[in-house]
């Protein structure tokens, strides 16, 4: 096992970016950047052994700044949408950048995707990986509080990628953070995912209004599209979800009981053509299945077009301020927030 660090260039401001490359006894690596606390790339093998990227990434750091679509960034304050950029806590009222039509996407106009994160090399008896921290201070993007932030990314050798999530505060505030990897198990550049077959342990999904925004219901997948209980081509029912444009875009609810390390299983998904097979376990109560609907073949989207990777991004629900029916994102001093989400990765010979 190894971790090696090297320049990744600078920021348009003059920032410098480090990367740092793991890799496990069987050959698997990740690379991140400080940047964003990016994972730049995943190389997994396939049934024949062959080494690929599943991960959508950019070139370098212009590529990096020009792209919006969150590619393989840990995303914070606030992951997901919040309605109209607007939350009450506490008695007070927050007012949130609007970035998505009407609403508050993934942070803000520079959320943590955005920032330099401070960087440490772990390497452990059985794993490799970095350890990030970010202090993002009282006001940053309208959110109350000092909060500090860790992201930690381990490879091991039993081909698992760990993902853990810590933010403690100084003040009241919300709090929730996911990675927004793009994967495509055939390989970057490989064509669409349409293909790929997905299980989820989601008996329900969270309705949302025009907006992307949870109305409140639970829905039963049964006899839906949305219905992934069972393996189920992406793009097998994929025309039937509507949206403009097509495609998946949803929070799923998991299912089940969680294990003795408090996950549960959440997402199986293979690819037939190359064997590849990822499967996820979390500590979090939800699931965003993103189709990669709005890849568009532009800067602003890396240059690779629609459905070329999907996103299975843990998490709490969209819109968890304005629903005290859902699981509390709430963090208040003296807490720790902490989630943690394992990706397995598996061959089918």
């Amino acid at each position: 096992m190894s971790v090696t660090k090297s320049s990744f260039g600078q920021t348009s401001d003059g920032q410098q970016v480090d990367k740092f490359v793991c890799t496990n006894a069987n050959g698997l690596s990740m690379e991140l950047i400080t940047y964003g606390a990016i994972m730049t790339r995943f190389m997994a093998p396939d049934r024949e052994g062959k080494f690929a990227n599943v991960n959508l990434s950019c070139p370098d750091m212009p590529g990096y700044e020009a792209c919006g679509s969150y590619f393989g960034a840990t995303v914070g304050r606030y992951c997901n949408r919040i309605a109209f950029g607007k939350f009450e806590l506490d008695g007070a009222t927050y007012r949130l950048a609007i970035n998505n039509n009407e609403h508050h996407l993934h942070g803000g106009l520079v959320g943590f995707n955005r920032k330099i994160w401070n960087a440490e090399a772990v390497e452990t008896v059985s794993a490799v990986g970095v350890k990030f921290t970010l202090v993002s201070p009282d006001n940053d993007e309208s959110y109350p509080g000092t909060l500090t932030a860790t992201a930690t990314y381990l490879l091991d050798n039993e081909n698992r990628l760990s993902m853990e999530f810590t933010a403690t505060t100084d003040k009241a505030t919300v709090v929730n953070l996911t990675n927004h990897n793009y994967w495509n198990l055939a390989g970057e550049g490989s064509g669409t995912i349409l293909g790929h077959e997905l299980k989820l342990a989601c008996p329900t999904y969270l309705a949302v209004d025009a907006g992307l925004i949870p109305t409140g219901e639970q829905i039963p997948v049964g006899g839906t599209p949305f219905d992934f209980t069972d393996f189920h081509a992406i793009g097998e029912r994929i025309e039937a979800v509507g949206g403009d444009p097509i495609g998946y875009d949803h929070c799923y609810v998991i299912g089940g009981d969680a294990g003795a390390d408090g996950m549960r299983l959440a997402a199986t998904v293979h690819d037939p053509a190359t064997g590849r097979e990822m499967e996820i376990r979390t500590t979090q109560p939800g699931i965003q299945f993103y189709s990669g609907n709005f890849l568009d073949g532009t800067p602003g989207s890396g240059g690779f077009a629609q459905h070329n990777a999907f996103c299975l991004e843990t998490q709490h629900y969209p819109d968890s301020p304005n629903h005290p029916e859902f699981p509390s994102t709430v963090l208040r001093p003296g807490e720790t927030y902490r989630q943690a989400t394992v990706h397995t990765f598996k061959v089918r010979k």
